[in-house]
């Protein structure tokens, strides 16, 4: 993928989600909602402040994030779908336990 997001836009490739429950149920696609998890593939260099300076975003490339349901522009990029958001947009990084 040749693309860079610019200011404090990231870009997103949403995790696949379960096709089985727990109880081992297997989910159609039809009823499957869209997963709200994602990681993250490319950031901007950061948003400017009231003076003019750049302030770097406080997620990188690599990051597993949540964010909000209906949050991000769906692109296709190379025949990959891809979610492209602002930082707020994002809720948290989930961290490994």
């Amino acid at each position: 993928m040749r693309f860079r997001p610019l200011h404090d836009r990231v870009v997103v490739k949403r995790v696949e989600q379960e096709t089985k429950t727990a109880g081992g149920i297997i989910i159609p696609d039809t009823a499957k909602e869209k997963p709200m998890e994602g990681e993250i593939v490319a950031v901007g260099p950061g948003a400017r402040d009231e003076s003019g300076k750049v302030v770097a975003l406080d997620v990188k490339a690599g990051d597993r994030i949540l964010f909000g349901k209906w949050s991000g522009t769906e692109v296709k990029l190379d025949g990959v779908e891809y979610l492209i958001m602002k930082e707020s947009d994002i809720m948290g990084v989930i961290q490994a336990a």
